[in-house]
Protein backbone atom coordinates (compact mmCIF):
# COMPACT_ATOMS: atom_id res chain seq x y z
CA UNK A 1 0.00 0.00 0.00
CA UNK A 2 2.81 2.44 0.88
CA UNK A 3 4.57 1.70 -2.44
CA UNK A 4 1.30 2.41 -4.25
CA UNK A 5 0.90 5.71 -2.39
CA UNK A 6 4.48 6.78 -3.08
CA UNK A 7 4.14 6.02 -6.78
CA UNK A 8 0.85 7.90 -6.93
CA UNK A 9 2.26 10.86 -5.06
CA UNK A 10 5.13 11.15 -7.51
CA UNK A 11 2.79 11.02 -10.51
CA UNK A 12 0.30 13.47 -9.05
CA UNK A 13 3.08 15.78 -7.90
CA UNK A 14 4.12 16.04 -11.52
CA UNK A 15 0.56 16.67 -12.67
CA UNK A 16 -0.31 19.13 -9.95
CA UNK A 17 2.73 21.31 -10.44
CA UNK A 18 2.65 20.99 -14.25
CA UNK A 19 6.39 20.61 -14.48
CA UNK A 20 6.14 17.70 -16.86
CA UNK A 21 7.60 17.63 -20.35
CA UNK A 22 5.16 17.02 -23.20
CA UNK A 23 6.59 13.55 -23.87
CA UNK A 24 6.13 12.45 -20.24
CA UNK A 25 2.47 13.41 -19.81
CA UNK A 26 0.07 13.38 -22.73
CA UNK A 27 -3.52 14.47 -22.89
CA UNK A 28 -5.29 11.95 -25.09
CA UNK A 29 -8.79 13.37 -24.84
CA UNK A 30 -10.98 16.18 -23.54
CA UNK A 31 -14.57 15.28 -22.81
CA UNK A 32 -16.61 18.27 -21.59
CA UNK A 33 -15.38 18.80 -17.99
CA UNK A 34 -12.98 15.82 -17.92
CA UNK A 35 -9.59 15.08 -19.49
CA UNK A 36 -7.87 11.78 -20.15
CA UNK A 37 -4.12 11.70 -19.58
CA UNK A 38 -1.36 9.11 -20.06
CA UNK A 39 2.14 9.05 -18.62
CA UNK A 40 4.89 6.45 -18.73
CA UNK A 41 6.72 5.82 -15.47
CA UNK A 42 9.53 3.37 -14.74
CA UNK A 43 6.90 0.95 -13.38
CA UNK A 44 4.80 1.19 -16.57
CA UNK A 45 2.05 3.16 -18.26
CA UNK A 46 -0.41 5.10 -16.11
CA UNK A 47 -3.71 6.34 -17.53
CA UNK A 48 -6.22 8.51 -15.75
CA UNK A 49 -9.30 10.67 -16.10
CA UNK A 50 -9.14 13.96 -14.20
CA UNK A 51 -11.25 17.01 -13.57
CA UNK A 52 -11.05 20.34 -11.76
CA UNK A 53 -13.91 21.72 -9.66
CA UNK A 54 -16.55 23.86 -11.35
CA UNK A 55 -17.30 25.45 -7.97
CA UNK A 56 -15.34 25.72 -4.74
CA UNK A 57 -16.44 26.74 -1.26
CA UNK A 58 -15.43 28.94 0.32
CA UNK A 59 -15.20 31.07 -2.83
CA UNK A 60 -12.40 33.18 -1.36
CA UNK A 61 -10.11 30.13 -1.12
CA UNK A 62 -9.07 29.32 -4.73
CA UNK A 63 -7.13 26.06 -4.86
CA UNK A 64 -5.68 23.67 -7.44
CA UNK A 65 -8.04 20.81 -6.60
CA UNK A 66 -8.39 17.68 -8.75
CA UNK A 67 -10.37 14.44 -8.85
CA UNK A 68 -8.81 11.38 -10.52
CA UNK A 69 -9.68 7.84 -11.63
CA UNK A 70 -6.44 5.99 -12.40
CA UNK A 71 -5.39 2.77 -14.15
CA UNK A 72 -1.95 1.17 -13.61
CA UNK A 73 -1.97 -2.14 -15.52
CA UNK A 74 1.60 -3.11 -14.59
CA UNK A 75 0.51 -3.04 -10.92
CA UNK A 76 -2.95 -4.52 -11.60
CA UNK A 77 -4.58 -1.32 -10.32
CA UNK A 78 -7.79 -0.10 -11.92
CA UNK A 79 -10.59 2.26 -10.95
CA UNK A 80 -8.35 3.90 -8.35
CA UNK A 81 -10.09 7.04 -7.13
CA UNK A 82 -8.15 9.86 -5.54
CA UNK A 83 -8.55 13.54 -4.88
CA UNK A 84 -6.32 16.47 -4.08
CA UNK A 85 -7.87 19.64 -2.64
CA UNK A 86 -4.79 21.81 -3.22
CA UNK A 87 -3.79 21.68 0.47
CA UNK A 88 -2.89 19.05 3.09
CA UNK A 89 -6.01 17.50 4.56
CA UNK A 90 -6.60 17.64 8.30
CA UNK A 91 -6.36 13.97 9.33
CA UNK A 92 -8.75 14.48 12.25
CA UNK A 93 -11.68 14.96 9.86
CA UNK A 94 -13.18 12.69 7.24
CA UNK A 95 -12.88 13.33 3.50
CA UNK A 96 -16.11 12.39 1.71
CA UNK A 97 -17.60 12.30 -1.77
CA UNK A 98 -21.33 12.97 -2.13
CA UNK A 99 -23.49 12.58 -5.21
CA UNK A 100 -27.24 12.63 -4.73
CA UNK A 101 -28.05 10.36 -1.78
CA UNK A 102 -24.73 8.51 -2.12
CA UNK A 103 -21.91 9.31 0.32
CA UNK A 104 -18.50 7.62 0.18
CA UNK A 105 -15.63 8.04 2.62
CA UNK A 106 -11.97 8.26 1.55
CA UNK A 107 -9.93 5.96 3.81
CA UNK A 108 -6.34 7.10 3.23
CA UNK A 109 -5.25 10.71 3.66
CA UNK A 110 -1.60 11.54 3.01
CA UNK A 111 0.43 14.50 1.70
CA UNK A 112 -2.44 16.43 0.16
CA UNK A 113 -4.24 13.43 -1.38
CA UNK A 114 -7.04 11.10 -0.32
CA UNK A 115 -7.76 7.58 -1.61
CA UNK A 116 -10.37 4.90 -1.20
CA UNK A 117 -8.75 1.68 0.05
CA UNK A 118 -11.44 -0.80 -1.03
CA UNK A 119 -11.65 -1.55 -4.78
CA UNK A 120 -15.33 -2.60 -4.42
CA UNK A 121 -16.15 0.85 -3.07
CA UNK A 122 -14.13 2.44 -5.88
CA UNK A 123 -16.15 0.48 -8.44
CA UNK A 124 -19.36 1.63 -6.71
CA UNK A 125 -18.17 5.24 -6.89
CA UNK A 126 -17.36 4.89 -10.61
CA UNK A 127 -20.95 3.67 -11.19
CA UNK A 128 -22.30 6.62 -9.20
CA UNK A 129 -20.12 9.02 -11.21
CA UNK A 130 -21.30 7.52 -14.52
CA UNK A 131 -24.94 8.06 -13.55
CA UNK A 132 -24.63 11.41 -11.76
CA UNK A 133 -24.31 14.98 -12.94
CA UNK A 134 -22.21 16.34 -10.04
CA UNK A 135 -20.09 15.06 -7.16
CA UNK A 136 -18.91 17.05 -4.17
CA UNK A 137 -15.70 16.37 -2.27
CA UNK A 138 -15.72 17.65 1.30
CA UNK A 139 -12.49 18.00 3.23
CA UNK A 140 -10.92 20.01 6.02
CA UNK A 141 -7.70 21.99 5.99
CA UNK A 142 -5.08 22.02 8.74
CA UNK A 143 -6.96 24.75 10.62
CA UNK A 144 -10.12 22.62 10.59
CA UNK A 145 -11.98 24.77 8.06
CA UNK A 146 -14.27 22.86 5.70
CA UNK A 147 -13.89 23.05 1.94
CA UNK A 148 -16.26 21.65 -0.67
CA UNK A 149 -15.22 21.08 -4.27
CA UNK A 150 -18.07 20.59 -6.75
CA UNK A 151 -17.11 18.53 -9.79
CA UNK A 152 -19.23 18.29 -12.91
CA UNK A 153 -19.60 14.75 -14.17
CA UNK A 154 -20.31 15.86 -17.74
CA UNK A 155 -17.90 13.88 -19.92
CA UNK A 156 -16.82 11.57 -17.08
CA UNK A 157 -17.95 8.32 -18.74
CA UNK A 158 -16.12 9.08 -22.01
CA UNK A 159 -12.96 10.21 -20.18
CA UNK A 160 -13.09 7.13 -17.94
CA UNK A 161 -13.58 4.79 -20.92
CA UNK A 162 -10.71 6.45 -22.82
CA UNK A 163 -8.37 6.06 -19.82
CA UNK A 164 -9.41 2.44 -19.33
CA UNK A 165 -8.89 1.67 -23.04
CA UNK A 166 -5.49 3.43 -23.16
CA UNK A 167 -4.23 1.18 -20.37
CA UNK A 168 -5.79 -2.11 -21.49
Amino acid sequence: MIKKINILLSAFFLITFQSVNAEELKQIGKFKDWKTMVTVEPSGTVCFAQSSPVLQAPKSNKREARLFVTFRPSEKIKDEISTSPGYDFNKKNTVTATSGKNKIKFDIVQQGFAWIADNKIEKKMVKIMKKGSRIMITGYNQKGSQTIDHYSLLGFTKAYNAAKKACS
